[in-house]
């Protein structure tokens, strides 16, 4: 029944900005936590952010301070502000709804934990 639809992928430079957005179907955010992967080719999908329903958020080590993570329930949008871009960036990101609402302490993020998968946005950084 979870639907989420990703936009606002691009190319940037490095060092530039870029915030995507998903579109998640009525009630998501409230239910269940929310969590931005990426793809590059040849490699496993990777974990970037995750944010539960009280807001909770937890990182990768590769994007900490770099990106952020919210969401606006309002408007049943997620979004990943992603600042200081790096040519590793690159990749086909990905947001997805996991089947339980709060995280915990020391969580570490797994694409197992999430059930529902956007198609993804393309995000590439030139340096």
């Amino acid at each position: 029944q979870v639907q989420l639809v990703e936009s606002g992928g691009g190319s940037v430079q490095a060092g530039g900005s870029l915030t995507l957005s998903c579109v998640a179907s009525e009630g998501t955010m409230n239910r269940y936590f929310m969590g931005w992967f990426r793809e590059a080719p040849g490699k496993e999908r990777e974990g970037v952010a995750v944010i539960d329903t009280l807001g909770l958020t937890v990182y990768a080590d590769s994007v900490e301070g770099r990106f952020t993570i919210s969401k606006d329930n309002a408007k049943n949008t997620l979004y990943l502000q992603m600042n200081s871009l790096e040519p590793e960036d690159t990749g086909m990101y990905y947001c997805a709804s996991g089947p339980f609402g709060k995280l915990w302490v020391g969580y570490y993020i797994s694409s197992g934990d999430f059930g529902t998968w956007g198609q993804g946005t393309q995000v590439t950084v030139s340096s």
